[in-house]
């Protein structure tokens, strides 16, 4: 099997336990292990943070790169700097919160290996506590599966979960890689790879548990994302990925969605999760 690496920024905010329990599910958990761990430390992360960066560091059986940025940038800033340290021409993301169920890397790297440039997987949200194995956790999200059905879906939404991706780096790259668009950017580099011809599809298991804690949902609205959610269906419209009423469609429907109350949002998001 070809070798792999795993990109995993990490921010002062993050939580300490948390990453401890990231970096292991994606390390000594994984049936298939990869060959290096790239951490992205984005601006000083404190002390707490660096002596659990330092002890995974020095203990772990897979080989870790740290990629120290001076101040924090943002994630696409950071995913950057991480991609171009990454060893090797497949890269898994990974978020310091979620956790990666031990089949994660030997369903999706096969694919990758095989000549996809990107393979997502279904999430499985959870808060507290996390679910045991063969346990049933939270809300299941199912993203679009096929070829087809990415394309198309990826015209209104991202049809990607992206703690769950692994692609070419070689795809990455060759549209631009990441580029900032704050908690869009994400979408704006799927939808660039899609409009490049980039090889997608998504596996129906979720193979991600994805930690929804407090202000999960408040983050997906607010006046900066709005900001963000006009700009992104800009460059959308700009690259012709969108037609014009795509965009007014998009711009309204959208960004009218991140103007809402935080219950609306939320009872709205998970209706929207099920109906998928």
């Amino acid at each position: 099997m070809t070798p792999f690496s795993v990109l995993l920024p990490v921010y002062h905010g993050d939580d300490p336990a948390f990453l401890r329990r990231s970096f292991a599910s994606v390390t000594v958990e994984q049936e298939l292990a990869p060959a290096e761990v790239v951490l992205v430390e984005d601006g000083p992360v404190g002390d707490a943070l660096a002596r659990v960066l330092d002890e995974l560091e020095g203990g772990s059986p897979v080989p870790v790169t740290r990629v120290r940025l001076e101040r924090n940038q943002g994630l696409a800033t950071a995913l950057e700097a991480g991609l171009a340290r990454c060893a090797h021409e497949i890269v898994a993301r990974q978020d310091a919160d979620d956790v990666s169920r031990p089949a994660r890397f030997a369903v999706q790297v096969p694919l990758v290996d095989a000549g996809l440039d990107i393979v997502g997987s279904a999430i499985e949200e959870f808060d507290a506590d996390e679910p045991a194995p063969g346990e049933s956790g939270g809300l299941v999200r199912v993203p679009p599966l096929s070829a087809q059905e990415i394309d198309r879906a990826a015209r209104f939404r991202s049809p990607f979960n992206h703690p769950s991706v692994v692609y070419r780096r070689s795809a990455v790259a060759a549209v631009g890689g990441y580029e900032d668009l704050p908690l869009m950017e994400d979408y704006w580099l799927f939808a660039r790879m899609l409009a490049g011809g980039a090889r997608a599809r998504n596996v129906p298991e979720p193979l991600v548990l994805y930690r929804v804690g407090a202000g999960a949902y408040a983050r997906r609205g607010g006046a900066q994302l709005l900001r963000s959610e006009l700009e992104l269906q800009r460059r959308l419209h700009g690259i012709g990925f969108t037609t014009t009423l795509q965009e007014i469609r998009n711009s309204v429907l959208r960004g009218g969605y991140r103007l809402v109350p935080e219950s609306l949002r939320r009872g709205a998001y998970r209706a929207d999760a099920r109906r998928r």
